[in-house]
């Protein structure tokens, strides 16, 4: 019996303040509006994923791009680095004498053979004077 008074009591308080119980057809317009509302809003979160998962994905083909760059670049400087290093340790200067085999000795004369040319143009440009 509470329950049944609680109900008369509610209603009493709604037709005193101006409040209608809502009909049917209303209940199914709010619950029509409120459900294209929840699914509006899961097409967007969708398409937000759908394009976050895209981006993500190139960001990540740039970062495997980039990073095989900086590897050679890497591996470059490491070539180098040696390089550098045994050309500044002791005897470098031998060494790299000895690896330049077409540099000319100090107190040497270069010799330029050269072969007569039937039209008498040389093949290729040189640098002497006759």
């Amino acid at each position: 019996m509470i329950a049944g008074d609680a109900a008369v009591a509610a209603d009493a308080a709604a037709s005193h303040s101006g409040l209608r119980p809502s009909t049917p057809g209303q209940e199914l317009i709010c619950s029509l509006i409120g459900l294209s509302l929840k699914v509006g809003i899961g097409l967007v979160a969708l398409v937000s994923l759908a394009r976050l998962a895209g981006a993500y994905q190139e960001r990540l083909d740039r970062y495997g791009e980039i990073r095989a760059v900086l590897d050679i670049q890497q591996a470059k400087l490491l070539k180098a680095q040696t390089r550098f290093d045994q050309l500044f340790s002791t005897g470098g200067e031998q060494r790299l004498i000895q690896e330049q085999d077409q540099w000319i000795a100090p107190n040497r004369m270069r010799v330029v053979w050269k072969q007569p040319q039937p039209s008498g143009e040389t093949p290729f440009p040189t640098v002497e004077q006759p």
